[in-house]
């Protein structure tokens, strides 16, 4: 028996279960290129002329499709014509958007036509009753219009609707979804919907088909708002602009309340009221015309309401931020938050920040090439994105609860975005609710870090009141916490793990920009006449100062910690690194002097220690000033081992217990102290 290759299969799946809406994307790339036509409208006429493998019918039907669209479908600049041929024919077909709203002073509907132009004129009662979305902002439809026009009736409008079929799905049967679903392996139906959003999967490593569906998830869950910054032409905004009808995307980023909220002089809800989605191209842009626009979007995303006046109003818009990294994730990491692109206003706020419930690291996602877009067959865009509205009511986060756990390290707002992430997977890829516990681990693993992310970024911004990043999940059978990180903060560590070479130190103090970083000094020691030279610290007079009091303090009771220092017959060079790129700090005397002294004996400092503290001209030990701080920053360079002053024991007390626990705390009491125990000499 002839093997029948994966591809061959989804494609038969999809024909005995999907048929009729189902088509060949290389058919829409084909026809898109020259009409200017929404492809969900485009795809509903494909799908119903161009549904076989037949060669010979898929052209007739292009044929057919290419037809329709020059001959019936309306321009705007052109809707005068179209009237004229009416006029002259009698009847004539078009395609068009068409909303229609009841007239109770005359008990009638009346049909307003987006493209020709047309307003008031009557429709046959059944077809609102039989397609109520033409009630619900509008459909694309074929419409069959009459021209008669009577003298002796001049108020009567001679035009009339004969026949009207919608092009759009006017009705989804989710439960024929999810029992189509059924038919299909997890990996298959992963596949049909990146082939569904024109992606090729095959072209994606796993993890990559994992994060373009993520980007589905606003779609199927109802206030939920996500942020996605990466490189350019990674594809961030095509899903929200030309995927779904029920999705919009808000150019340049300009809004205002009026437009985003409710216009309070009209008495109108605004964007987030009318779309499933509202999303923000270039966040970079995104300016409030009025004062109050950032607090009120605040209040919106916390709880999917708003006031505006003496009234409160809810909607279930997602949020969605798009925007563009141009520095590399590691540089980000070193000098800012992942958050930089923001305006300053939002980078900064942490209130608006935590908020976003899951942080989509664009920066994975290749960028696209012409290979990266499907020729075989998905779903009409219309109909899957008429699904994923459906199953926006649908509930599955639950289910979490049968298995596992969440940590104590996430709080309310993490287990909200948590929970909300898994739900919008599952729908997505389980939407007929049948999943095993390793699916679910999978989605929760997933989900998580999406959160972590944000969260890591609060910490560098807001410090210590988000110091709880561990996430974890408990599995309820073995009761095994296991903990989640994210790829871009598990790169190689600031302090390495193992033994460092003599003179080289790392210090943790305060920056020149105010945020707490981590520092690295490296050493040499040659023959000369007792000079010092440093390297590293610009123009910074504060380093230099702290630099010269080390040497000039080592000078003078450089006996006192060893005879065999020599501060006459050798030069010392000292190089000094701002691994965070917050600016030099003044704070190293203490750790300048631990390096002179560990070069001048050949004696590397302990492993993966981290120098707090600092001592003034005349040795005296000064306490840490952000001790929790401090240490945090230690925790996530790398640091197991903390070099403390004992006079900064006082401040135990701010530091959370899961913090100190995280380190061996080794106090000193002078400078000759700090360095014998750095040196690990008793």
């Amino acid at each position: 028996m002839e093997e029948v290759s994966p591809r061959t299969e989804i494609r038969q799946k999809l024909r005995e279960n999907f048929d009729g809406k189902i088509v060949a994307k290389n058919l829409t790339k084909k026809i898109k290129e020259g009409a200017n036509v929404p492809i969900y409208v485009l795809e509903f006429l494909l799908g119903q002329y161009c549904s076989s493998d037949d060669e010979e019918i898929i052209e007739k039907g292009i044929e057919t499709v290419k037809k329709i669209l020059s001959d019936n479908f309306v321009r705007p600049d052109e809707n005068q014509k179209i009237l004229s041929i009416l006029r002259e024919k009698g009847s004539f077909s078009i395609i068009d958007k068409v909303t229609v709203t009841l007239n109770v002073k005359k008990d009638r509907y009346e049909a307003e036509f987006s493209n020709l132009g047309l307003s008031d004129i009557p429709v046959p009662e059944e077809y609102p009753t039989r397609y109520d979305r033409l009630l619900c902002g509008g459909i694309w439809c074929m419409i069959q219009l009459d021209y008669d026009y009577d003298e002796n009736e001049q108020n009567k409008n001679p035009i009339s609707i004969i026949r009207l079929t919608p092009i759009q799905m006017p009705k989804i049967d989710i439960k024929e979804l999810k029992e189509g679903r059924r038919a299909f392996t997890k990996e298959e139906w992963i596949d049909v919907m990146l082939r569904s959003i024109g992606m090729e999967p095959d072209e994606f490593e796993e993890r990559e088909k994992w994060l373009l569906l993520t980007r589905l998830i606003p779609l199927v869950e109802n206030n939920f708002n996500l942020c996605e910054l990466g490189p350019r032409n990674t594809g961030k905004s095509h899903i929200y602009k030309e995927i779904s009808p029920n999705s919009i995307l808000v150019s340049g980023g300009q809004t205002t309340v009026a437009n985003l909220f409710y216009n309070m002089a009209r008495r109108t809800v605004g964007l987030v009221g009318l779309w499933d989605c509202v999303a923000f191209d270039e966040v970079a842009g995104i300016k409030f015309k009025d004062n109050d626009g950032i607090q009120i979007m605040k209040d919106y995303m916390a709880s999917g309401s708003f006031a505006r006046g003496k009234e409160e109003k809810a909607a279930s818009a997602s949020m969605v931020f798009i925007g563009n990294i141009n520095q590399s994730v590691d540089v980000l990491l070193k000098t800012s938050s992942l958050f930089e692109p923001f305006p300053e206003e939002m980078a900064i706020d942490t209130a608006f920040l935590d908020r976003i419930h899951c942080y989509l690291p664009g920066w994975e996602i290749p960028k696209f090439r012409p290979e990266h877009f499907t020729n075989d067959y998905g779903f009409i865009t219309d109909y899957l994105a008429e699904f994923l509205r459906e199953l926006r009511k649908d509930q599955y986060g639950d289910s979490l609860d049968k298995y596992f756990r969440l940590g104590k390290n996430l709080n309310q707002r993490d287990t909200i975005a948590v929970r909300k992430m898994v739900n919008g997977y599952l729908k997505i890829v389980y939407p007929h609710g049948e999943f095993t516990k390793d699916d679910l681990e999978e989605i929760l693993r997933l989900s998580l870090e999406m959160r972590r992310r944000v969260k890591e970024q609060l910490k560098k911004i807001g410090g210590m009141e988000f110091y709880d990043v561990n996430f974890s999940y408990i599995d309820l059978d073995t009761f095994e916490e296991k903990y989640v990180g994210v790829p871009e903060q598990g790169a190689d560590k600031l302090i390495p793990d193992g033994m460092l070479k003599p003179g080289q130190v790392y210090t943790i103090a305060s920056g020149g920009n105010g945020m707490i970083g981590c520092y690295r000094l490296e050493s040499q020691m040659l023959p000369g006449n007792g000079k010092f030279y440093r390297t590293g610290l610009g123009n910074n007079r504060e380093s230099k100062e702290a630099s010269d009091t080390a040497f000039n303090y080592l000078k003078a009771n450089g006996n006192r910690i060893s005879a065999s220092i020599s501060t006459t017959t050798k030069d010392y060079i000292i190089n000094y690194q701002d691994l965070h790129g917050i600016g030099m700090t003044g704070d190293l005397a203490l750790p300048t002097l631990i390096a002179l002294c560990s070069i001048a004996l050949g004696k590397p400092v302990i492993s993966n220690l981290a120098v707090l503290g600092e001592i003034s001209i005349g040795g005296s030990v000064i306490k840490v000033t952000e001790l929790a701080n401090s240490l945090q920053v230690a925790l996530d360079s790398g640091a197991k081992k903390v070099l403390l002053p004992s006079t900064s024991f006082v401040d135990f007390g701010t530091v959370p217990s899961e913090l100190m626990s995280s380190f061996q705390i080794i106090p000193y009491q002078s400078a000759e102290d700090a360095v014998f125990k750095a040196l690990g000499v008793e």
